[in-house]
């Protein structure tokens, strides 16, 4: 496996590339989150080179040139970097996957720039948020994303009110959720708002593939999937589109890392499991889940 490293000052954007010894004429840019993440980028690059398809990690924040927190992230940014994969490694097949955060921007890229075969979403939302600080909790006023100088719009979270609180959304179901949860599922009652900053992925003519836990800790990935469901029938899309829902699954859902490769990681499962109530609850069956939808997004990118 060989592997590259990208900065803002000399590519336009920040990445860590991970291309089967063979070269491939196949490749997803990862969009996870931050450069300082607990499960990095990479680790989910090299996973895709492990199946014979380029990897390339691209970072939205915590690296000279970028952001200090998601906020005001630049989408212009993946225009070079797709440039990249098509121009100098000869990529005749793109795709982008976005998990958690990460979706948003998968789905802004797909929108904004276009020319992914693939769209691949895991552990959605259907709108851009407000950015925050640093801290995860103070409000920026911004939106998370920008495109050519323009912010992206957003909805506003509220997420000052950390406590465990019960919020009850939608026709027979109730949650007993932390702040966070909430926060988001309430930002969904200003109909009017939700509506007008709705991602488009119909735009991205890709075909899109949504991968979600039903009982998710950090938002509702869920409703998410449903209202993008919803819409993408509305327009009339004619595109394939696939959703796969896990019963018991957590936000931590979708690809994970090379198991022999990451062994420290796989041995932080239990702190993970701390984290994320859901899979320290349903860890054997989140597992499980693991390598169902493994299958599901190597088989969808490889058709």
């Amino acid at each position: 496996m060989k592997h590259e490293n990208f900065n803002m000052k000399e590519h336009g954007f920040v990445g860590h590339l991970a291309e089967p010894d063979s070269g491939s004429d196949r490749a997803v840019i990862v969009i996870m989150g931050g450069e300082q993440s607990l499960l990095p980028g990479i680790v989910f690059a090299e996973r895709f080179a492990d199946f014979g398809i380029t990897g390339l990690a691209v970072s939205l924040f915590g690296a000279e040139g970028l952001p200090d927190s998601p906020d005001r992230v630049p989408l212009d940014m993946f225009v070079p970097a797709a440039g990249y994969l098509r121009n100098t490694k000869g990529i005749k097949h793109l795709s982008v996957y976005g998990q958690s955060m990460g979706s948003i921007f998968a789905t802004l890229a797909a929108q904004y720039i276009g020319g992914f075969e693939n769209l691949i979403m895991v552990s959605p939302t259907h709108v851009p948020f407000e950015g925050t600080m640093p801290d995860k909790k103070t409000m920026t006023g911004h939106s998370v994303a920008v495109w050519q100088g323009r912010e992206v719009p957003f909805v506003r979270p509220d997420f000052s009110k950390e406590k465990v609180i019960k919020y009850k959304k939608l026709p027979g179901m109730q949650y007993k959720v932390t702040g966070m949860w909430a926060a988001f599922q309430k930002a969904y009652d200003d109909n009017e708002s939700e509506q007008q900053t709705m991602l488009l992925p119909e735009k991205s003519n890709a075909r899109i593939l949504m991968i979600a836990g039903a009982e998710d800790e950090s938002w509702n990935s869920v409703y998410s999937v449903r209202k993008i469901e919803e819409h993408l029938k509305k327009v009339g899309y004619e595109h394939e589109v696939k959703s796969v829902i896990f019963p018991h699954g957590s936000h931590l859902c979708g690809l994970m890392p090379n198991r022999e490769r990451e062994k420290k990681l796989y041995r932080m499962m239990p702190l993970i499991g701390l984290m994320y109530k859901t899979f320290g609850k349903y860890r054997k069956e989140n597992l499980g889940y693991f390598a169902k939808a493994e299958k599901e997004i190597i088989d969808w990118v490889m058709k």
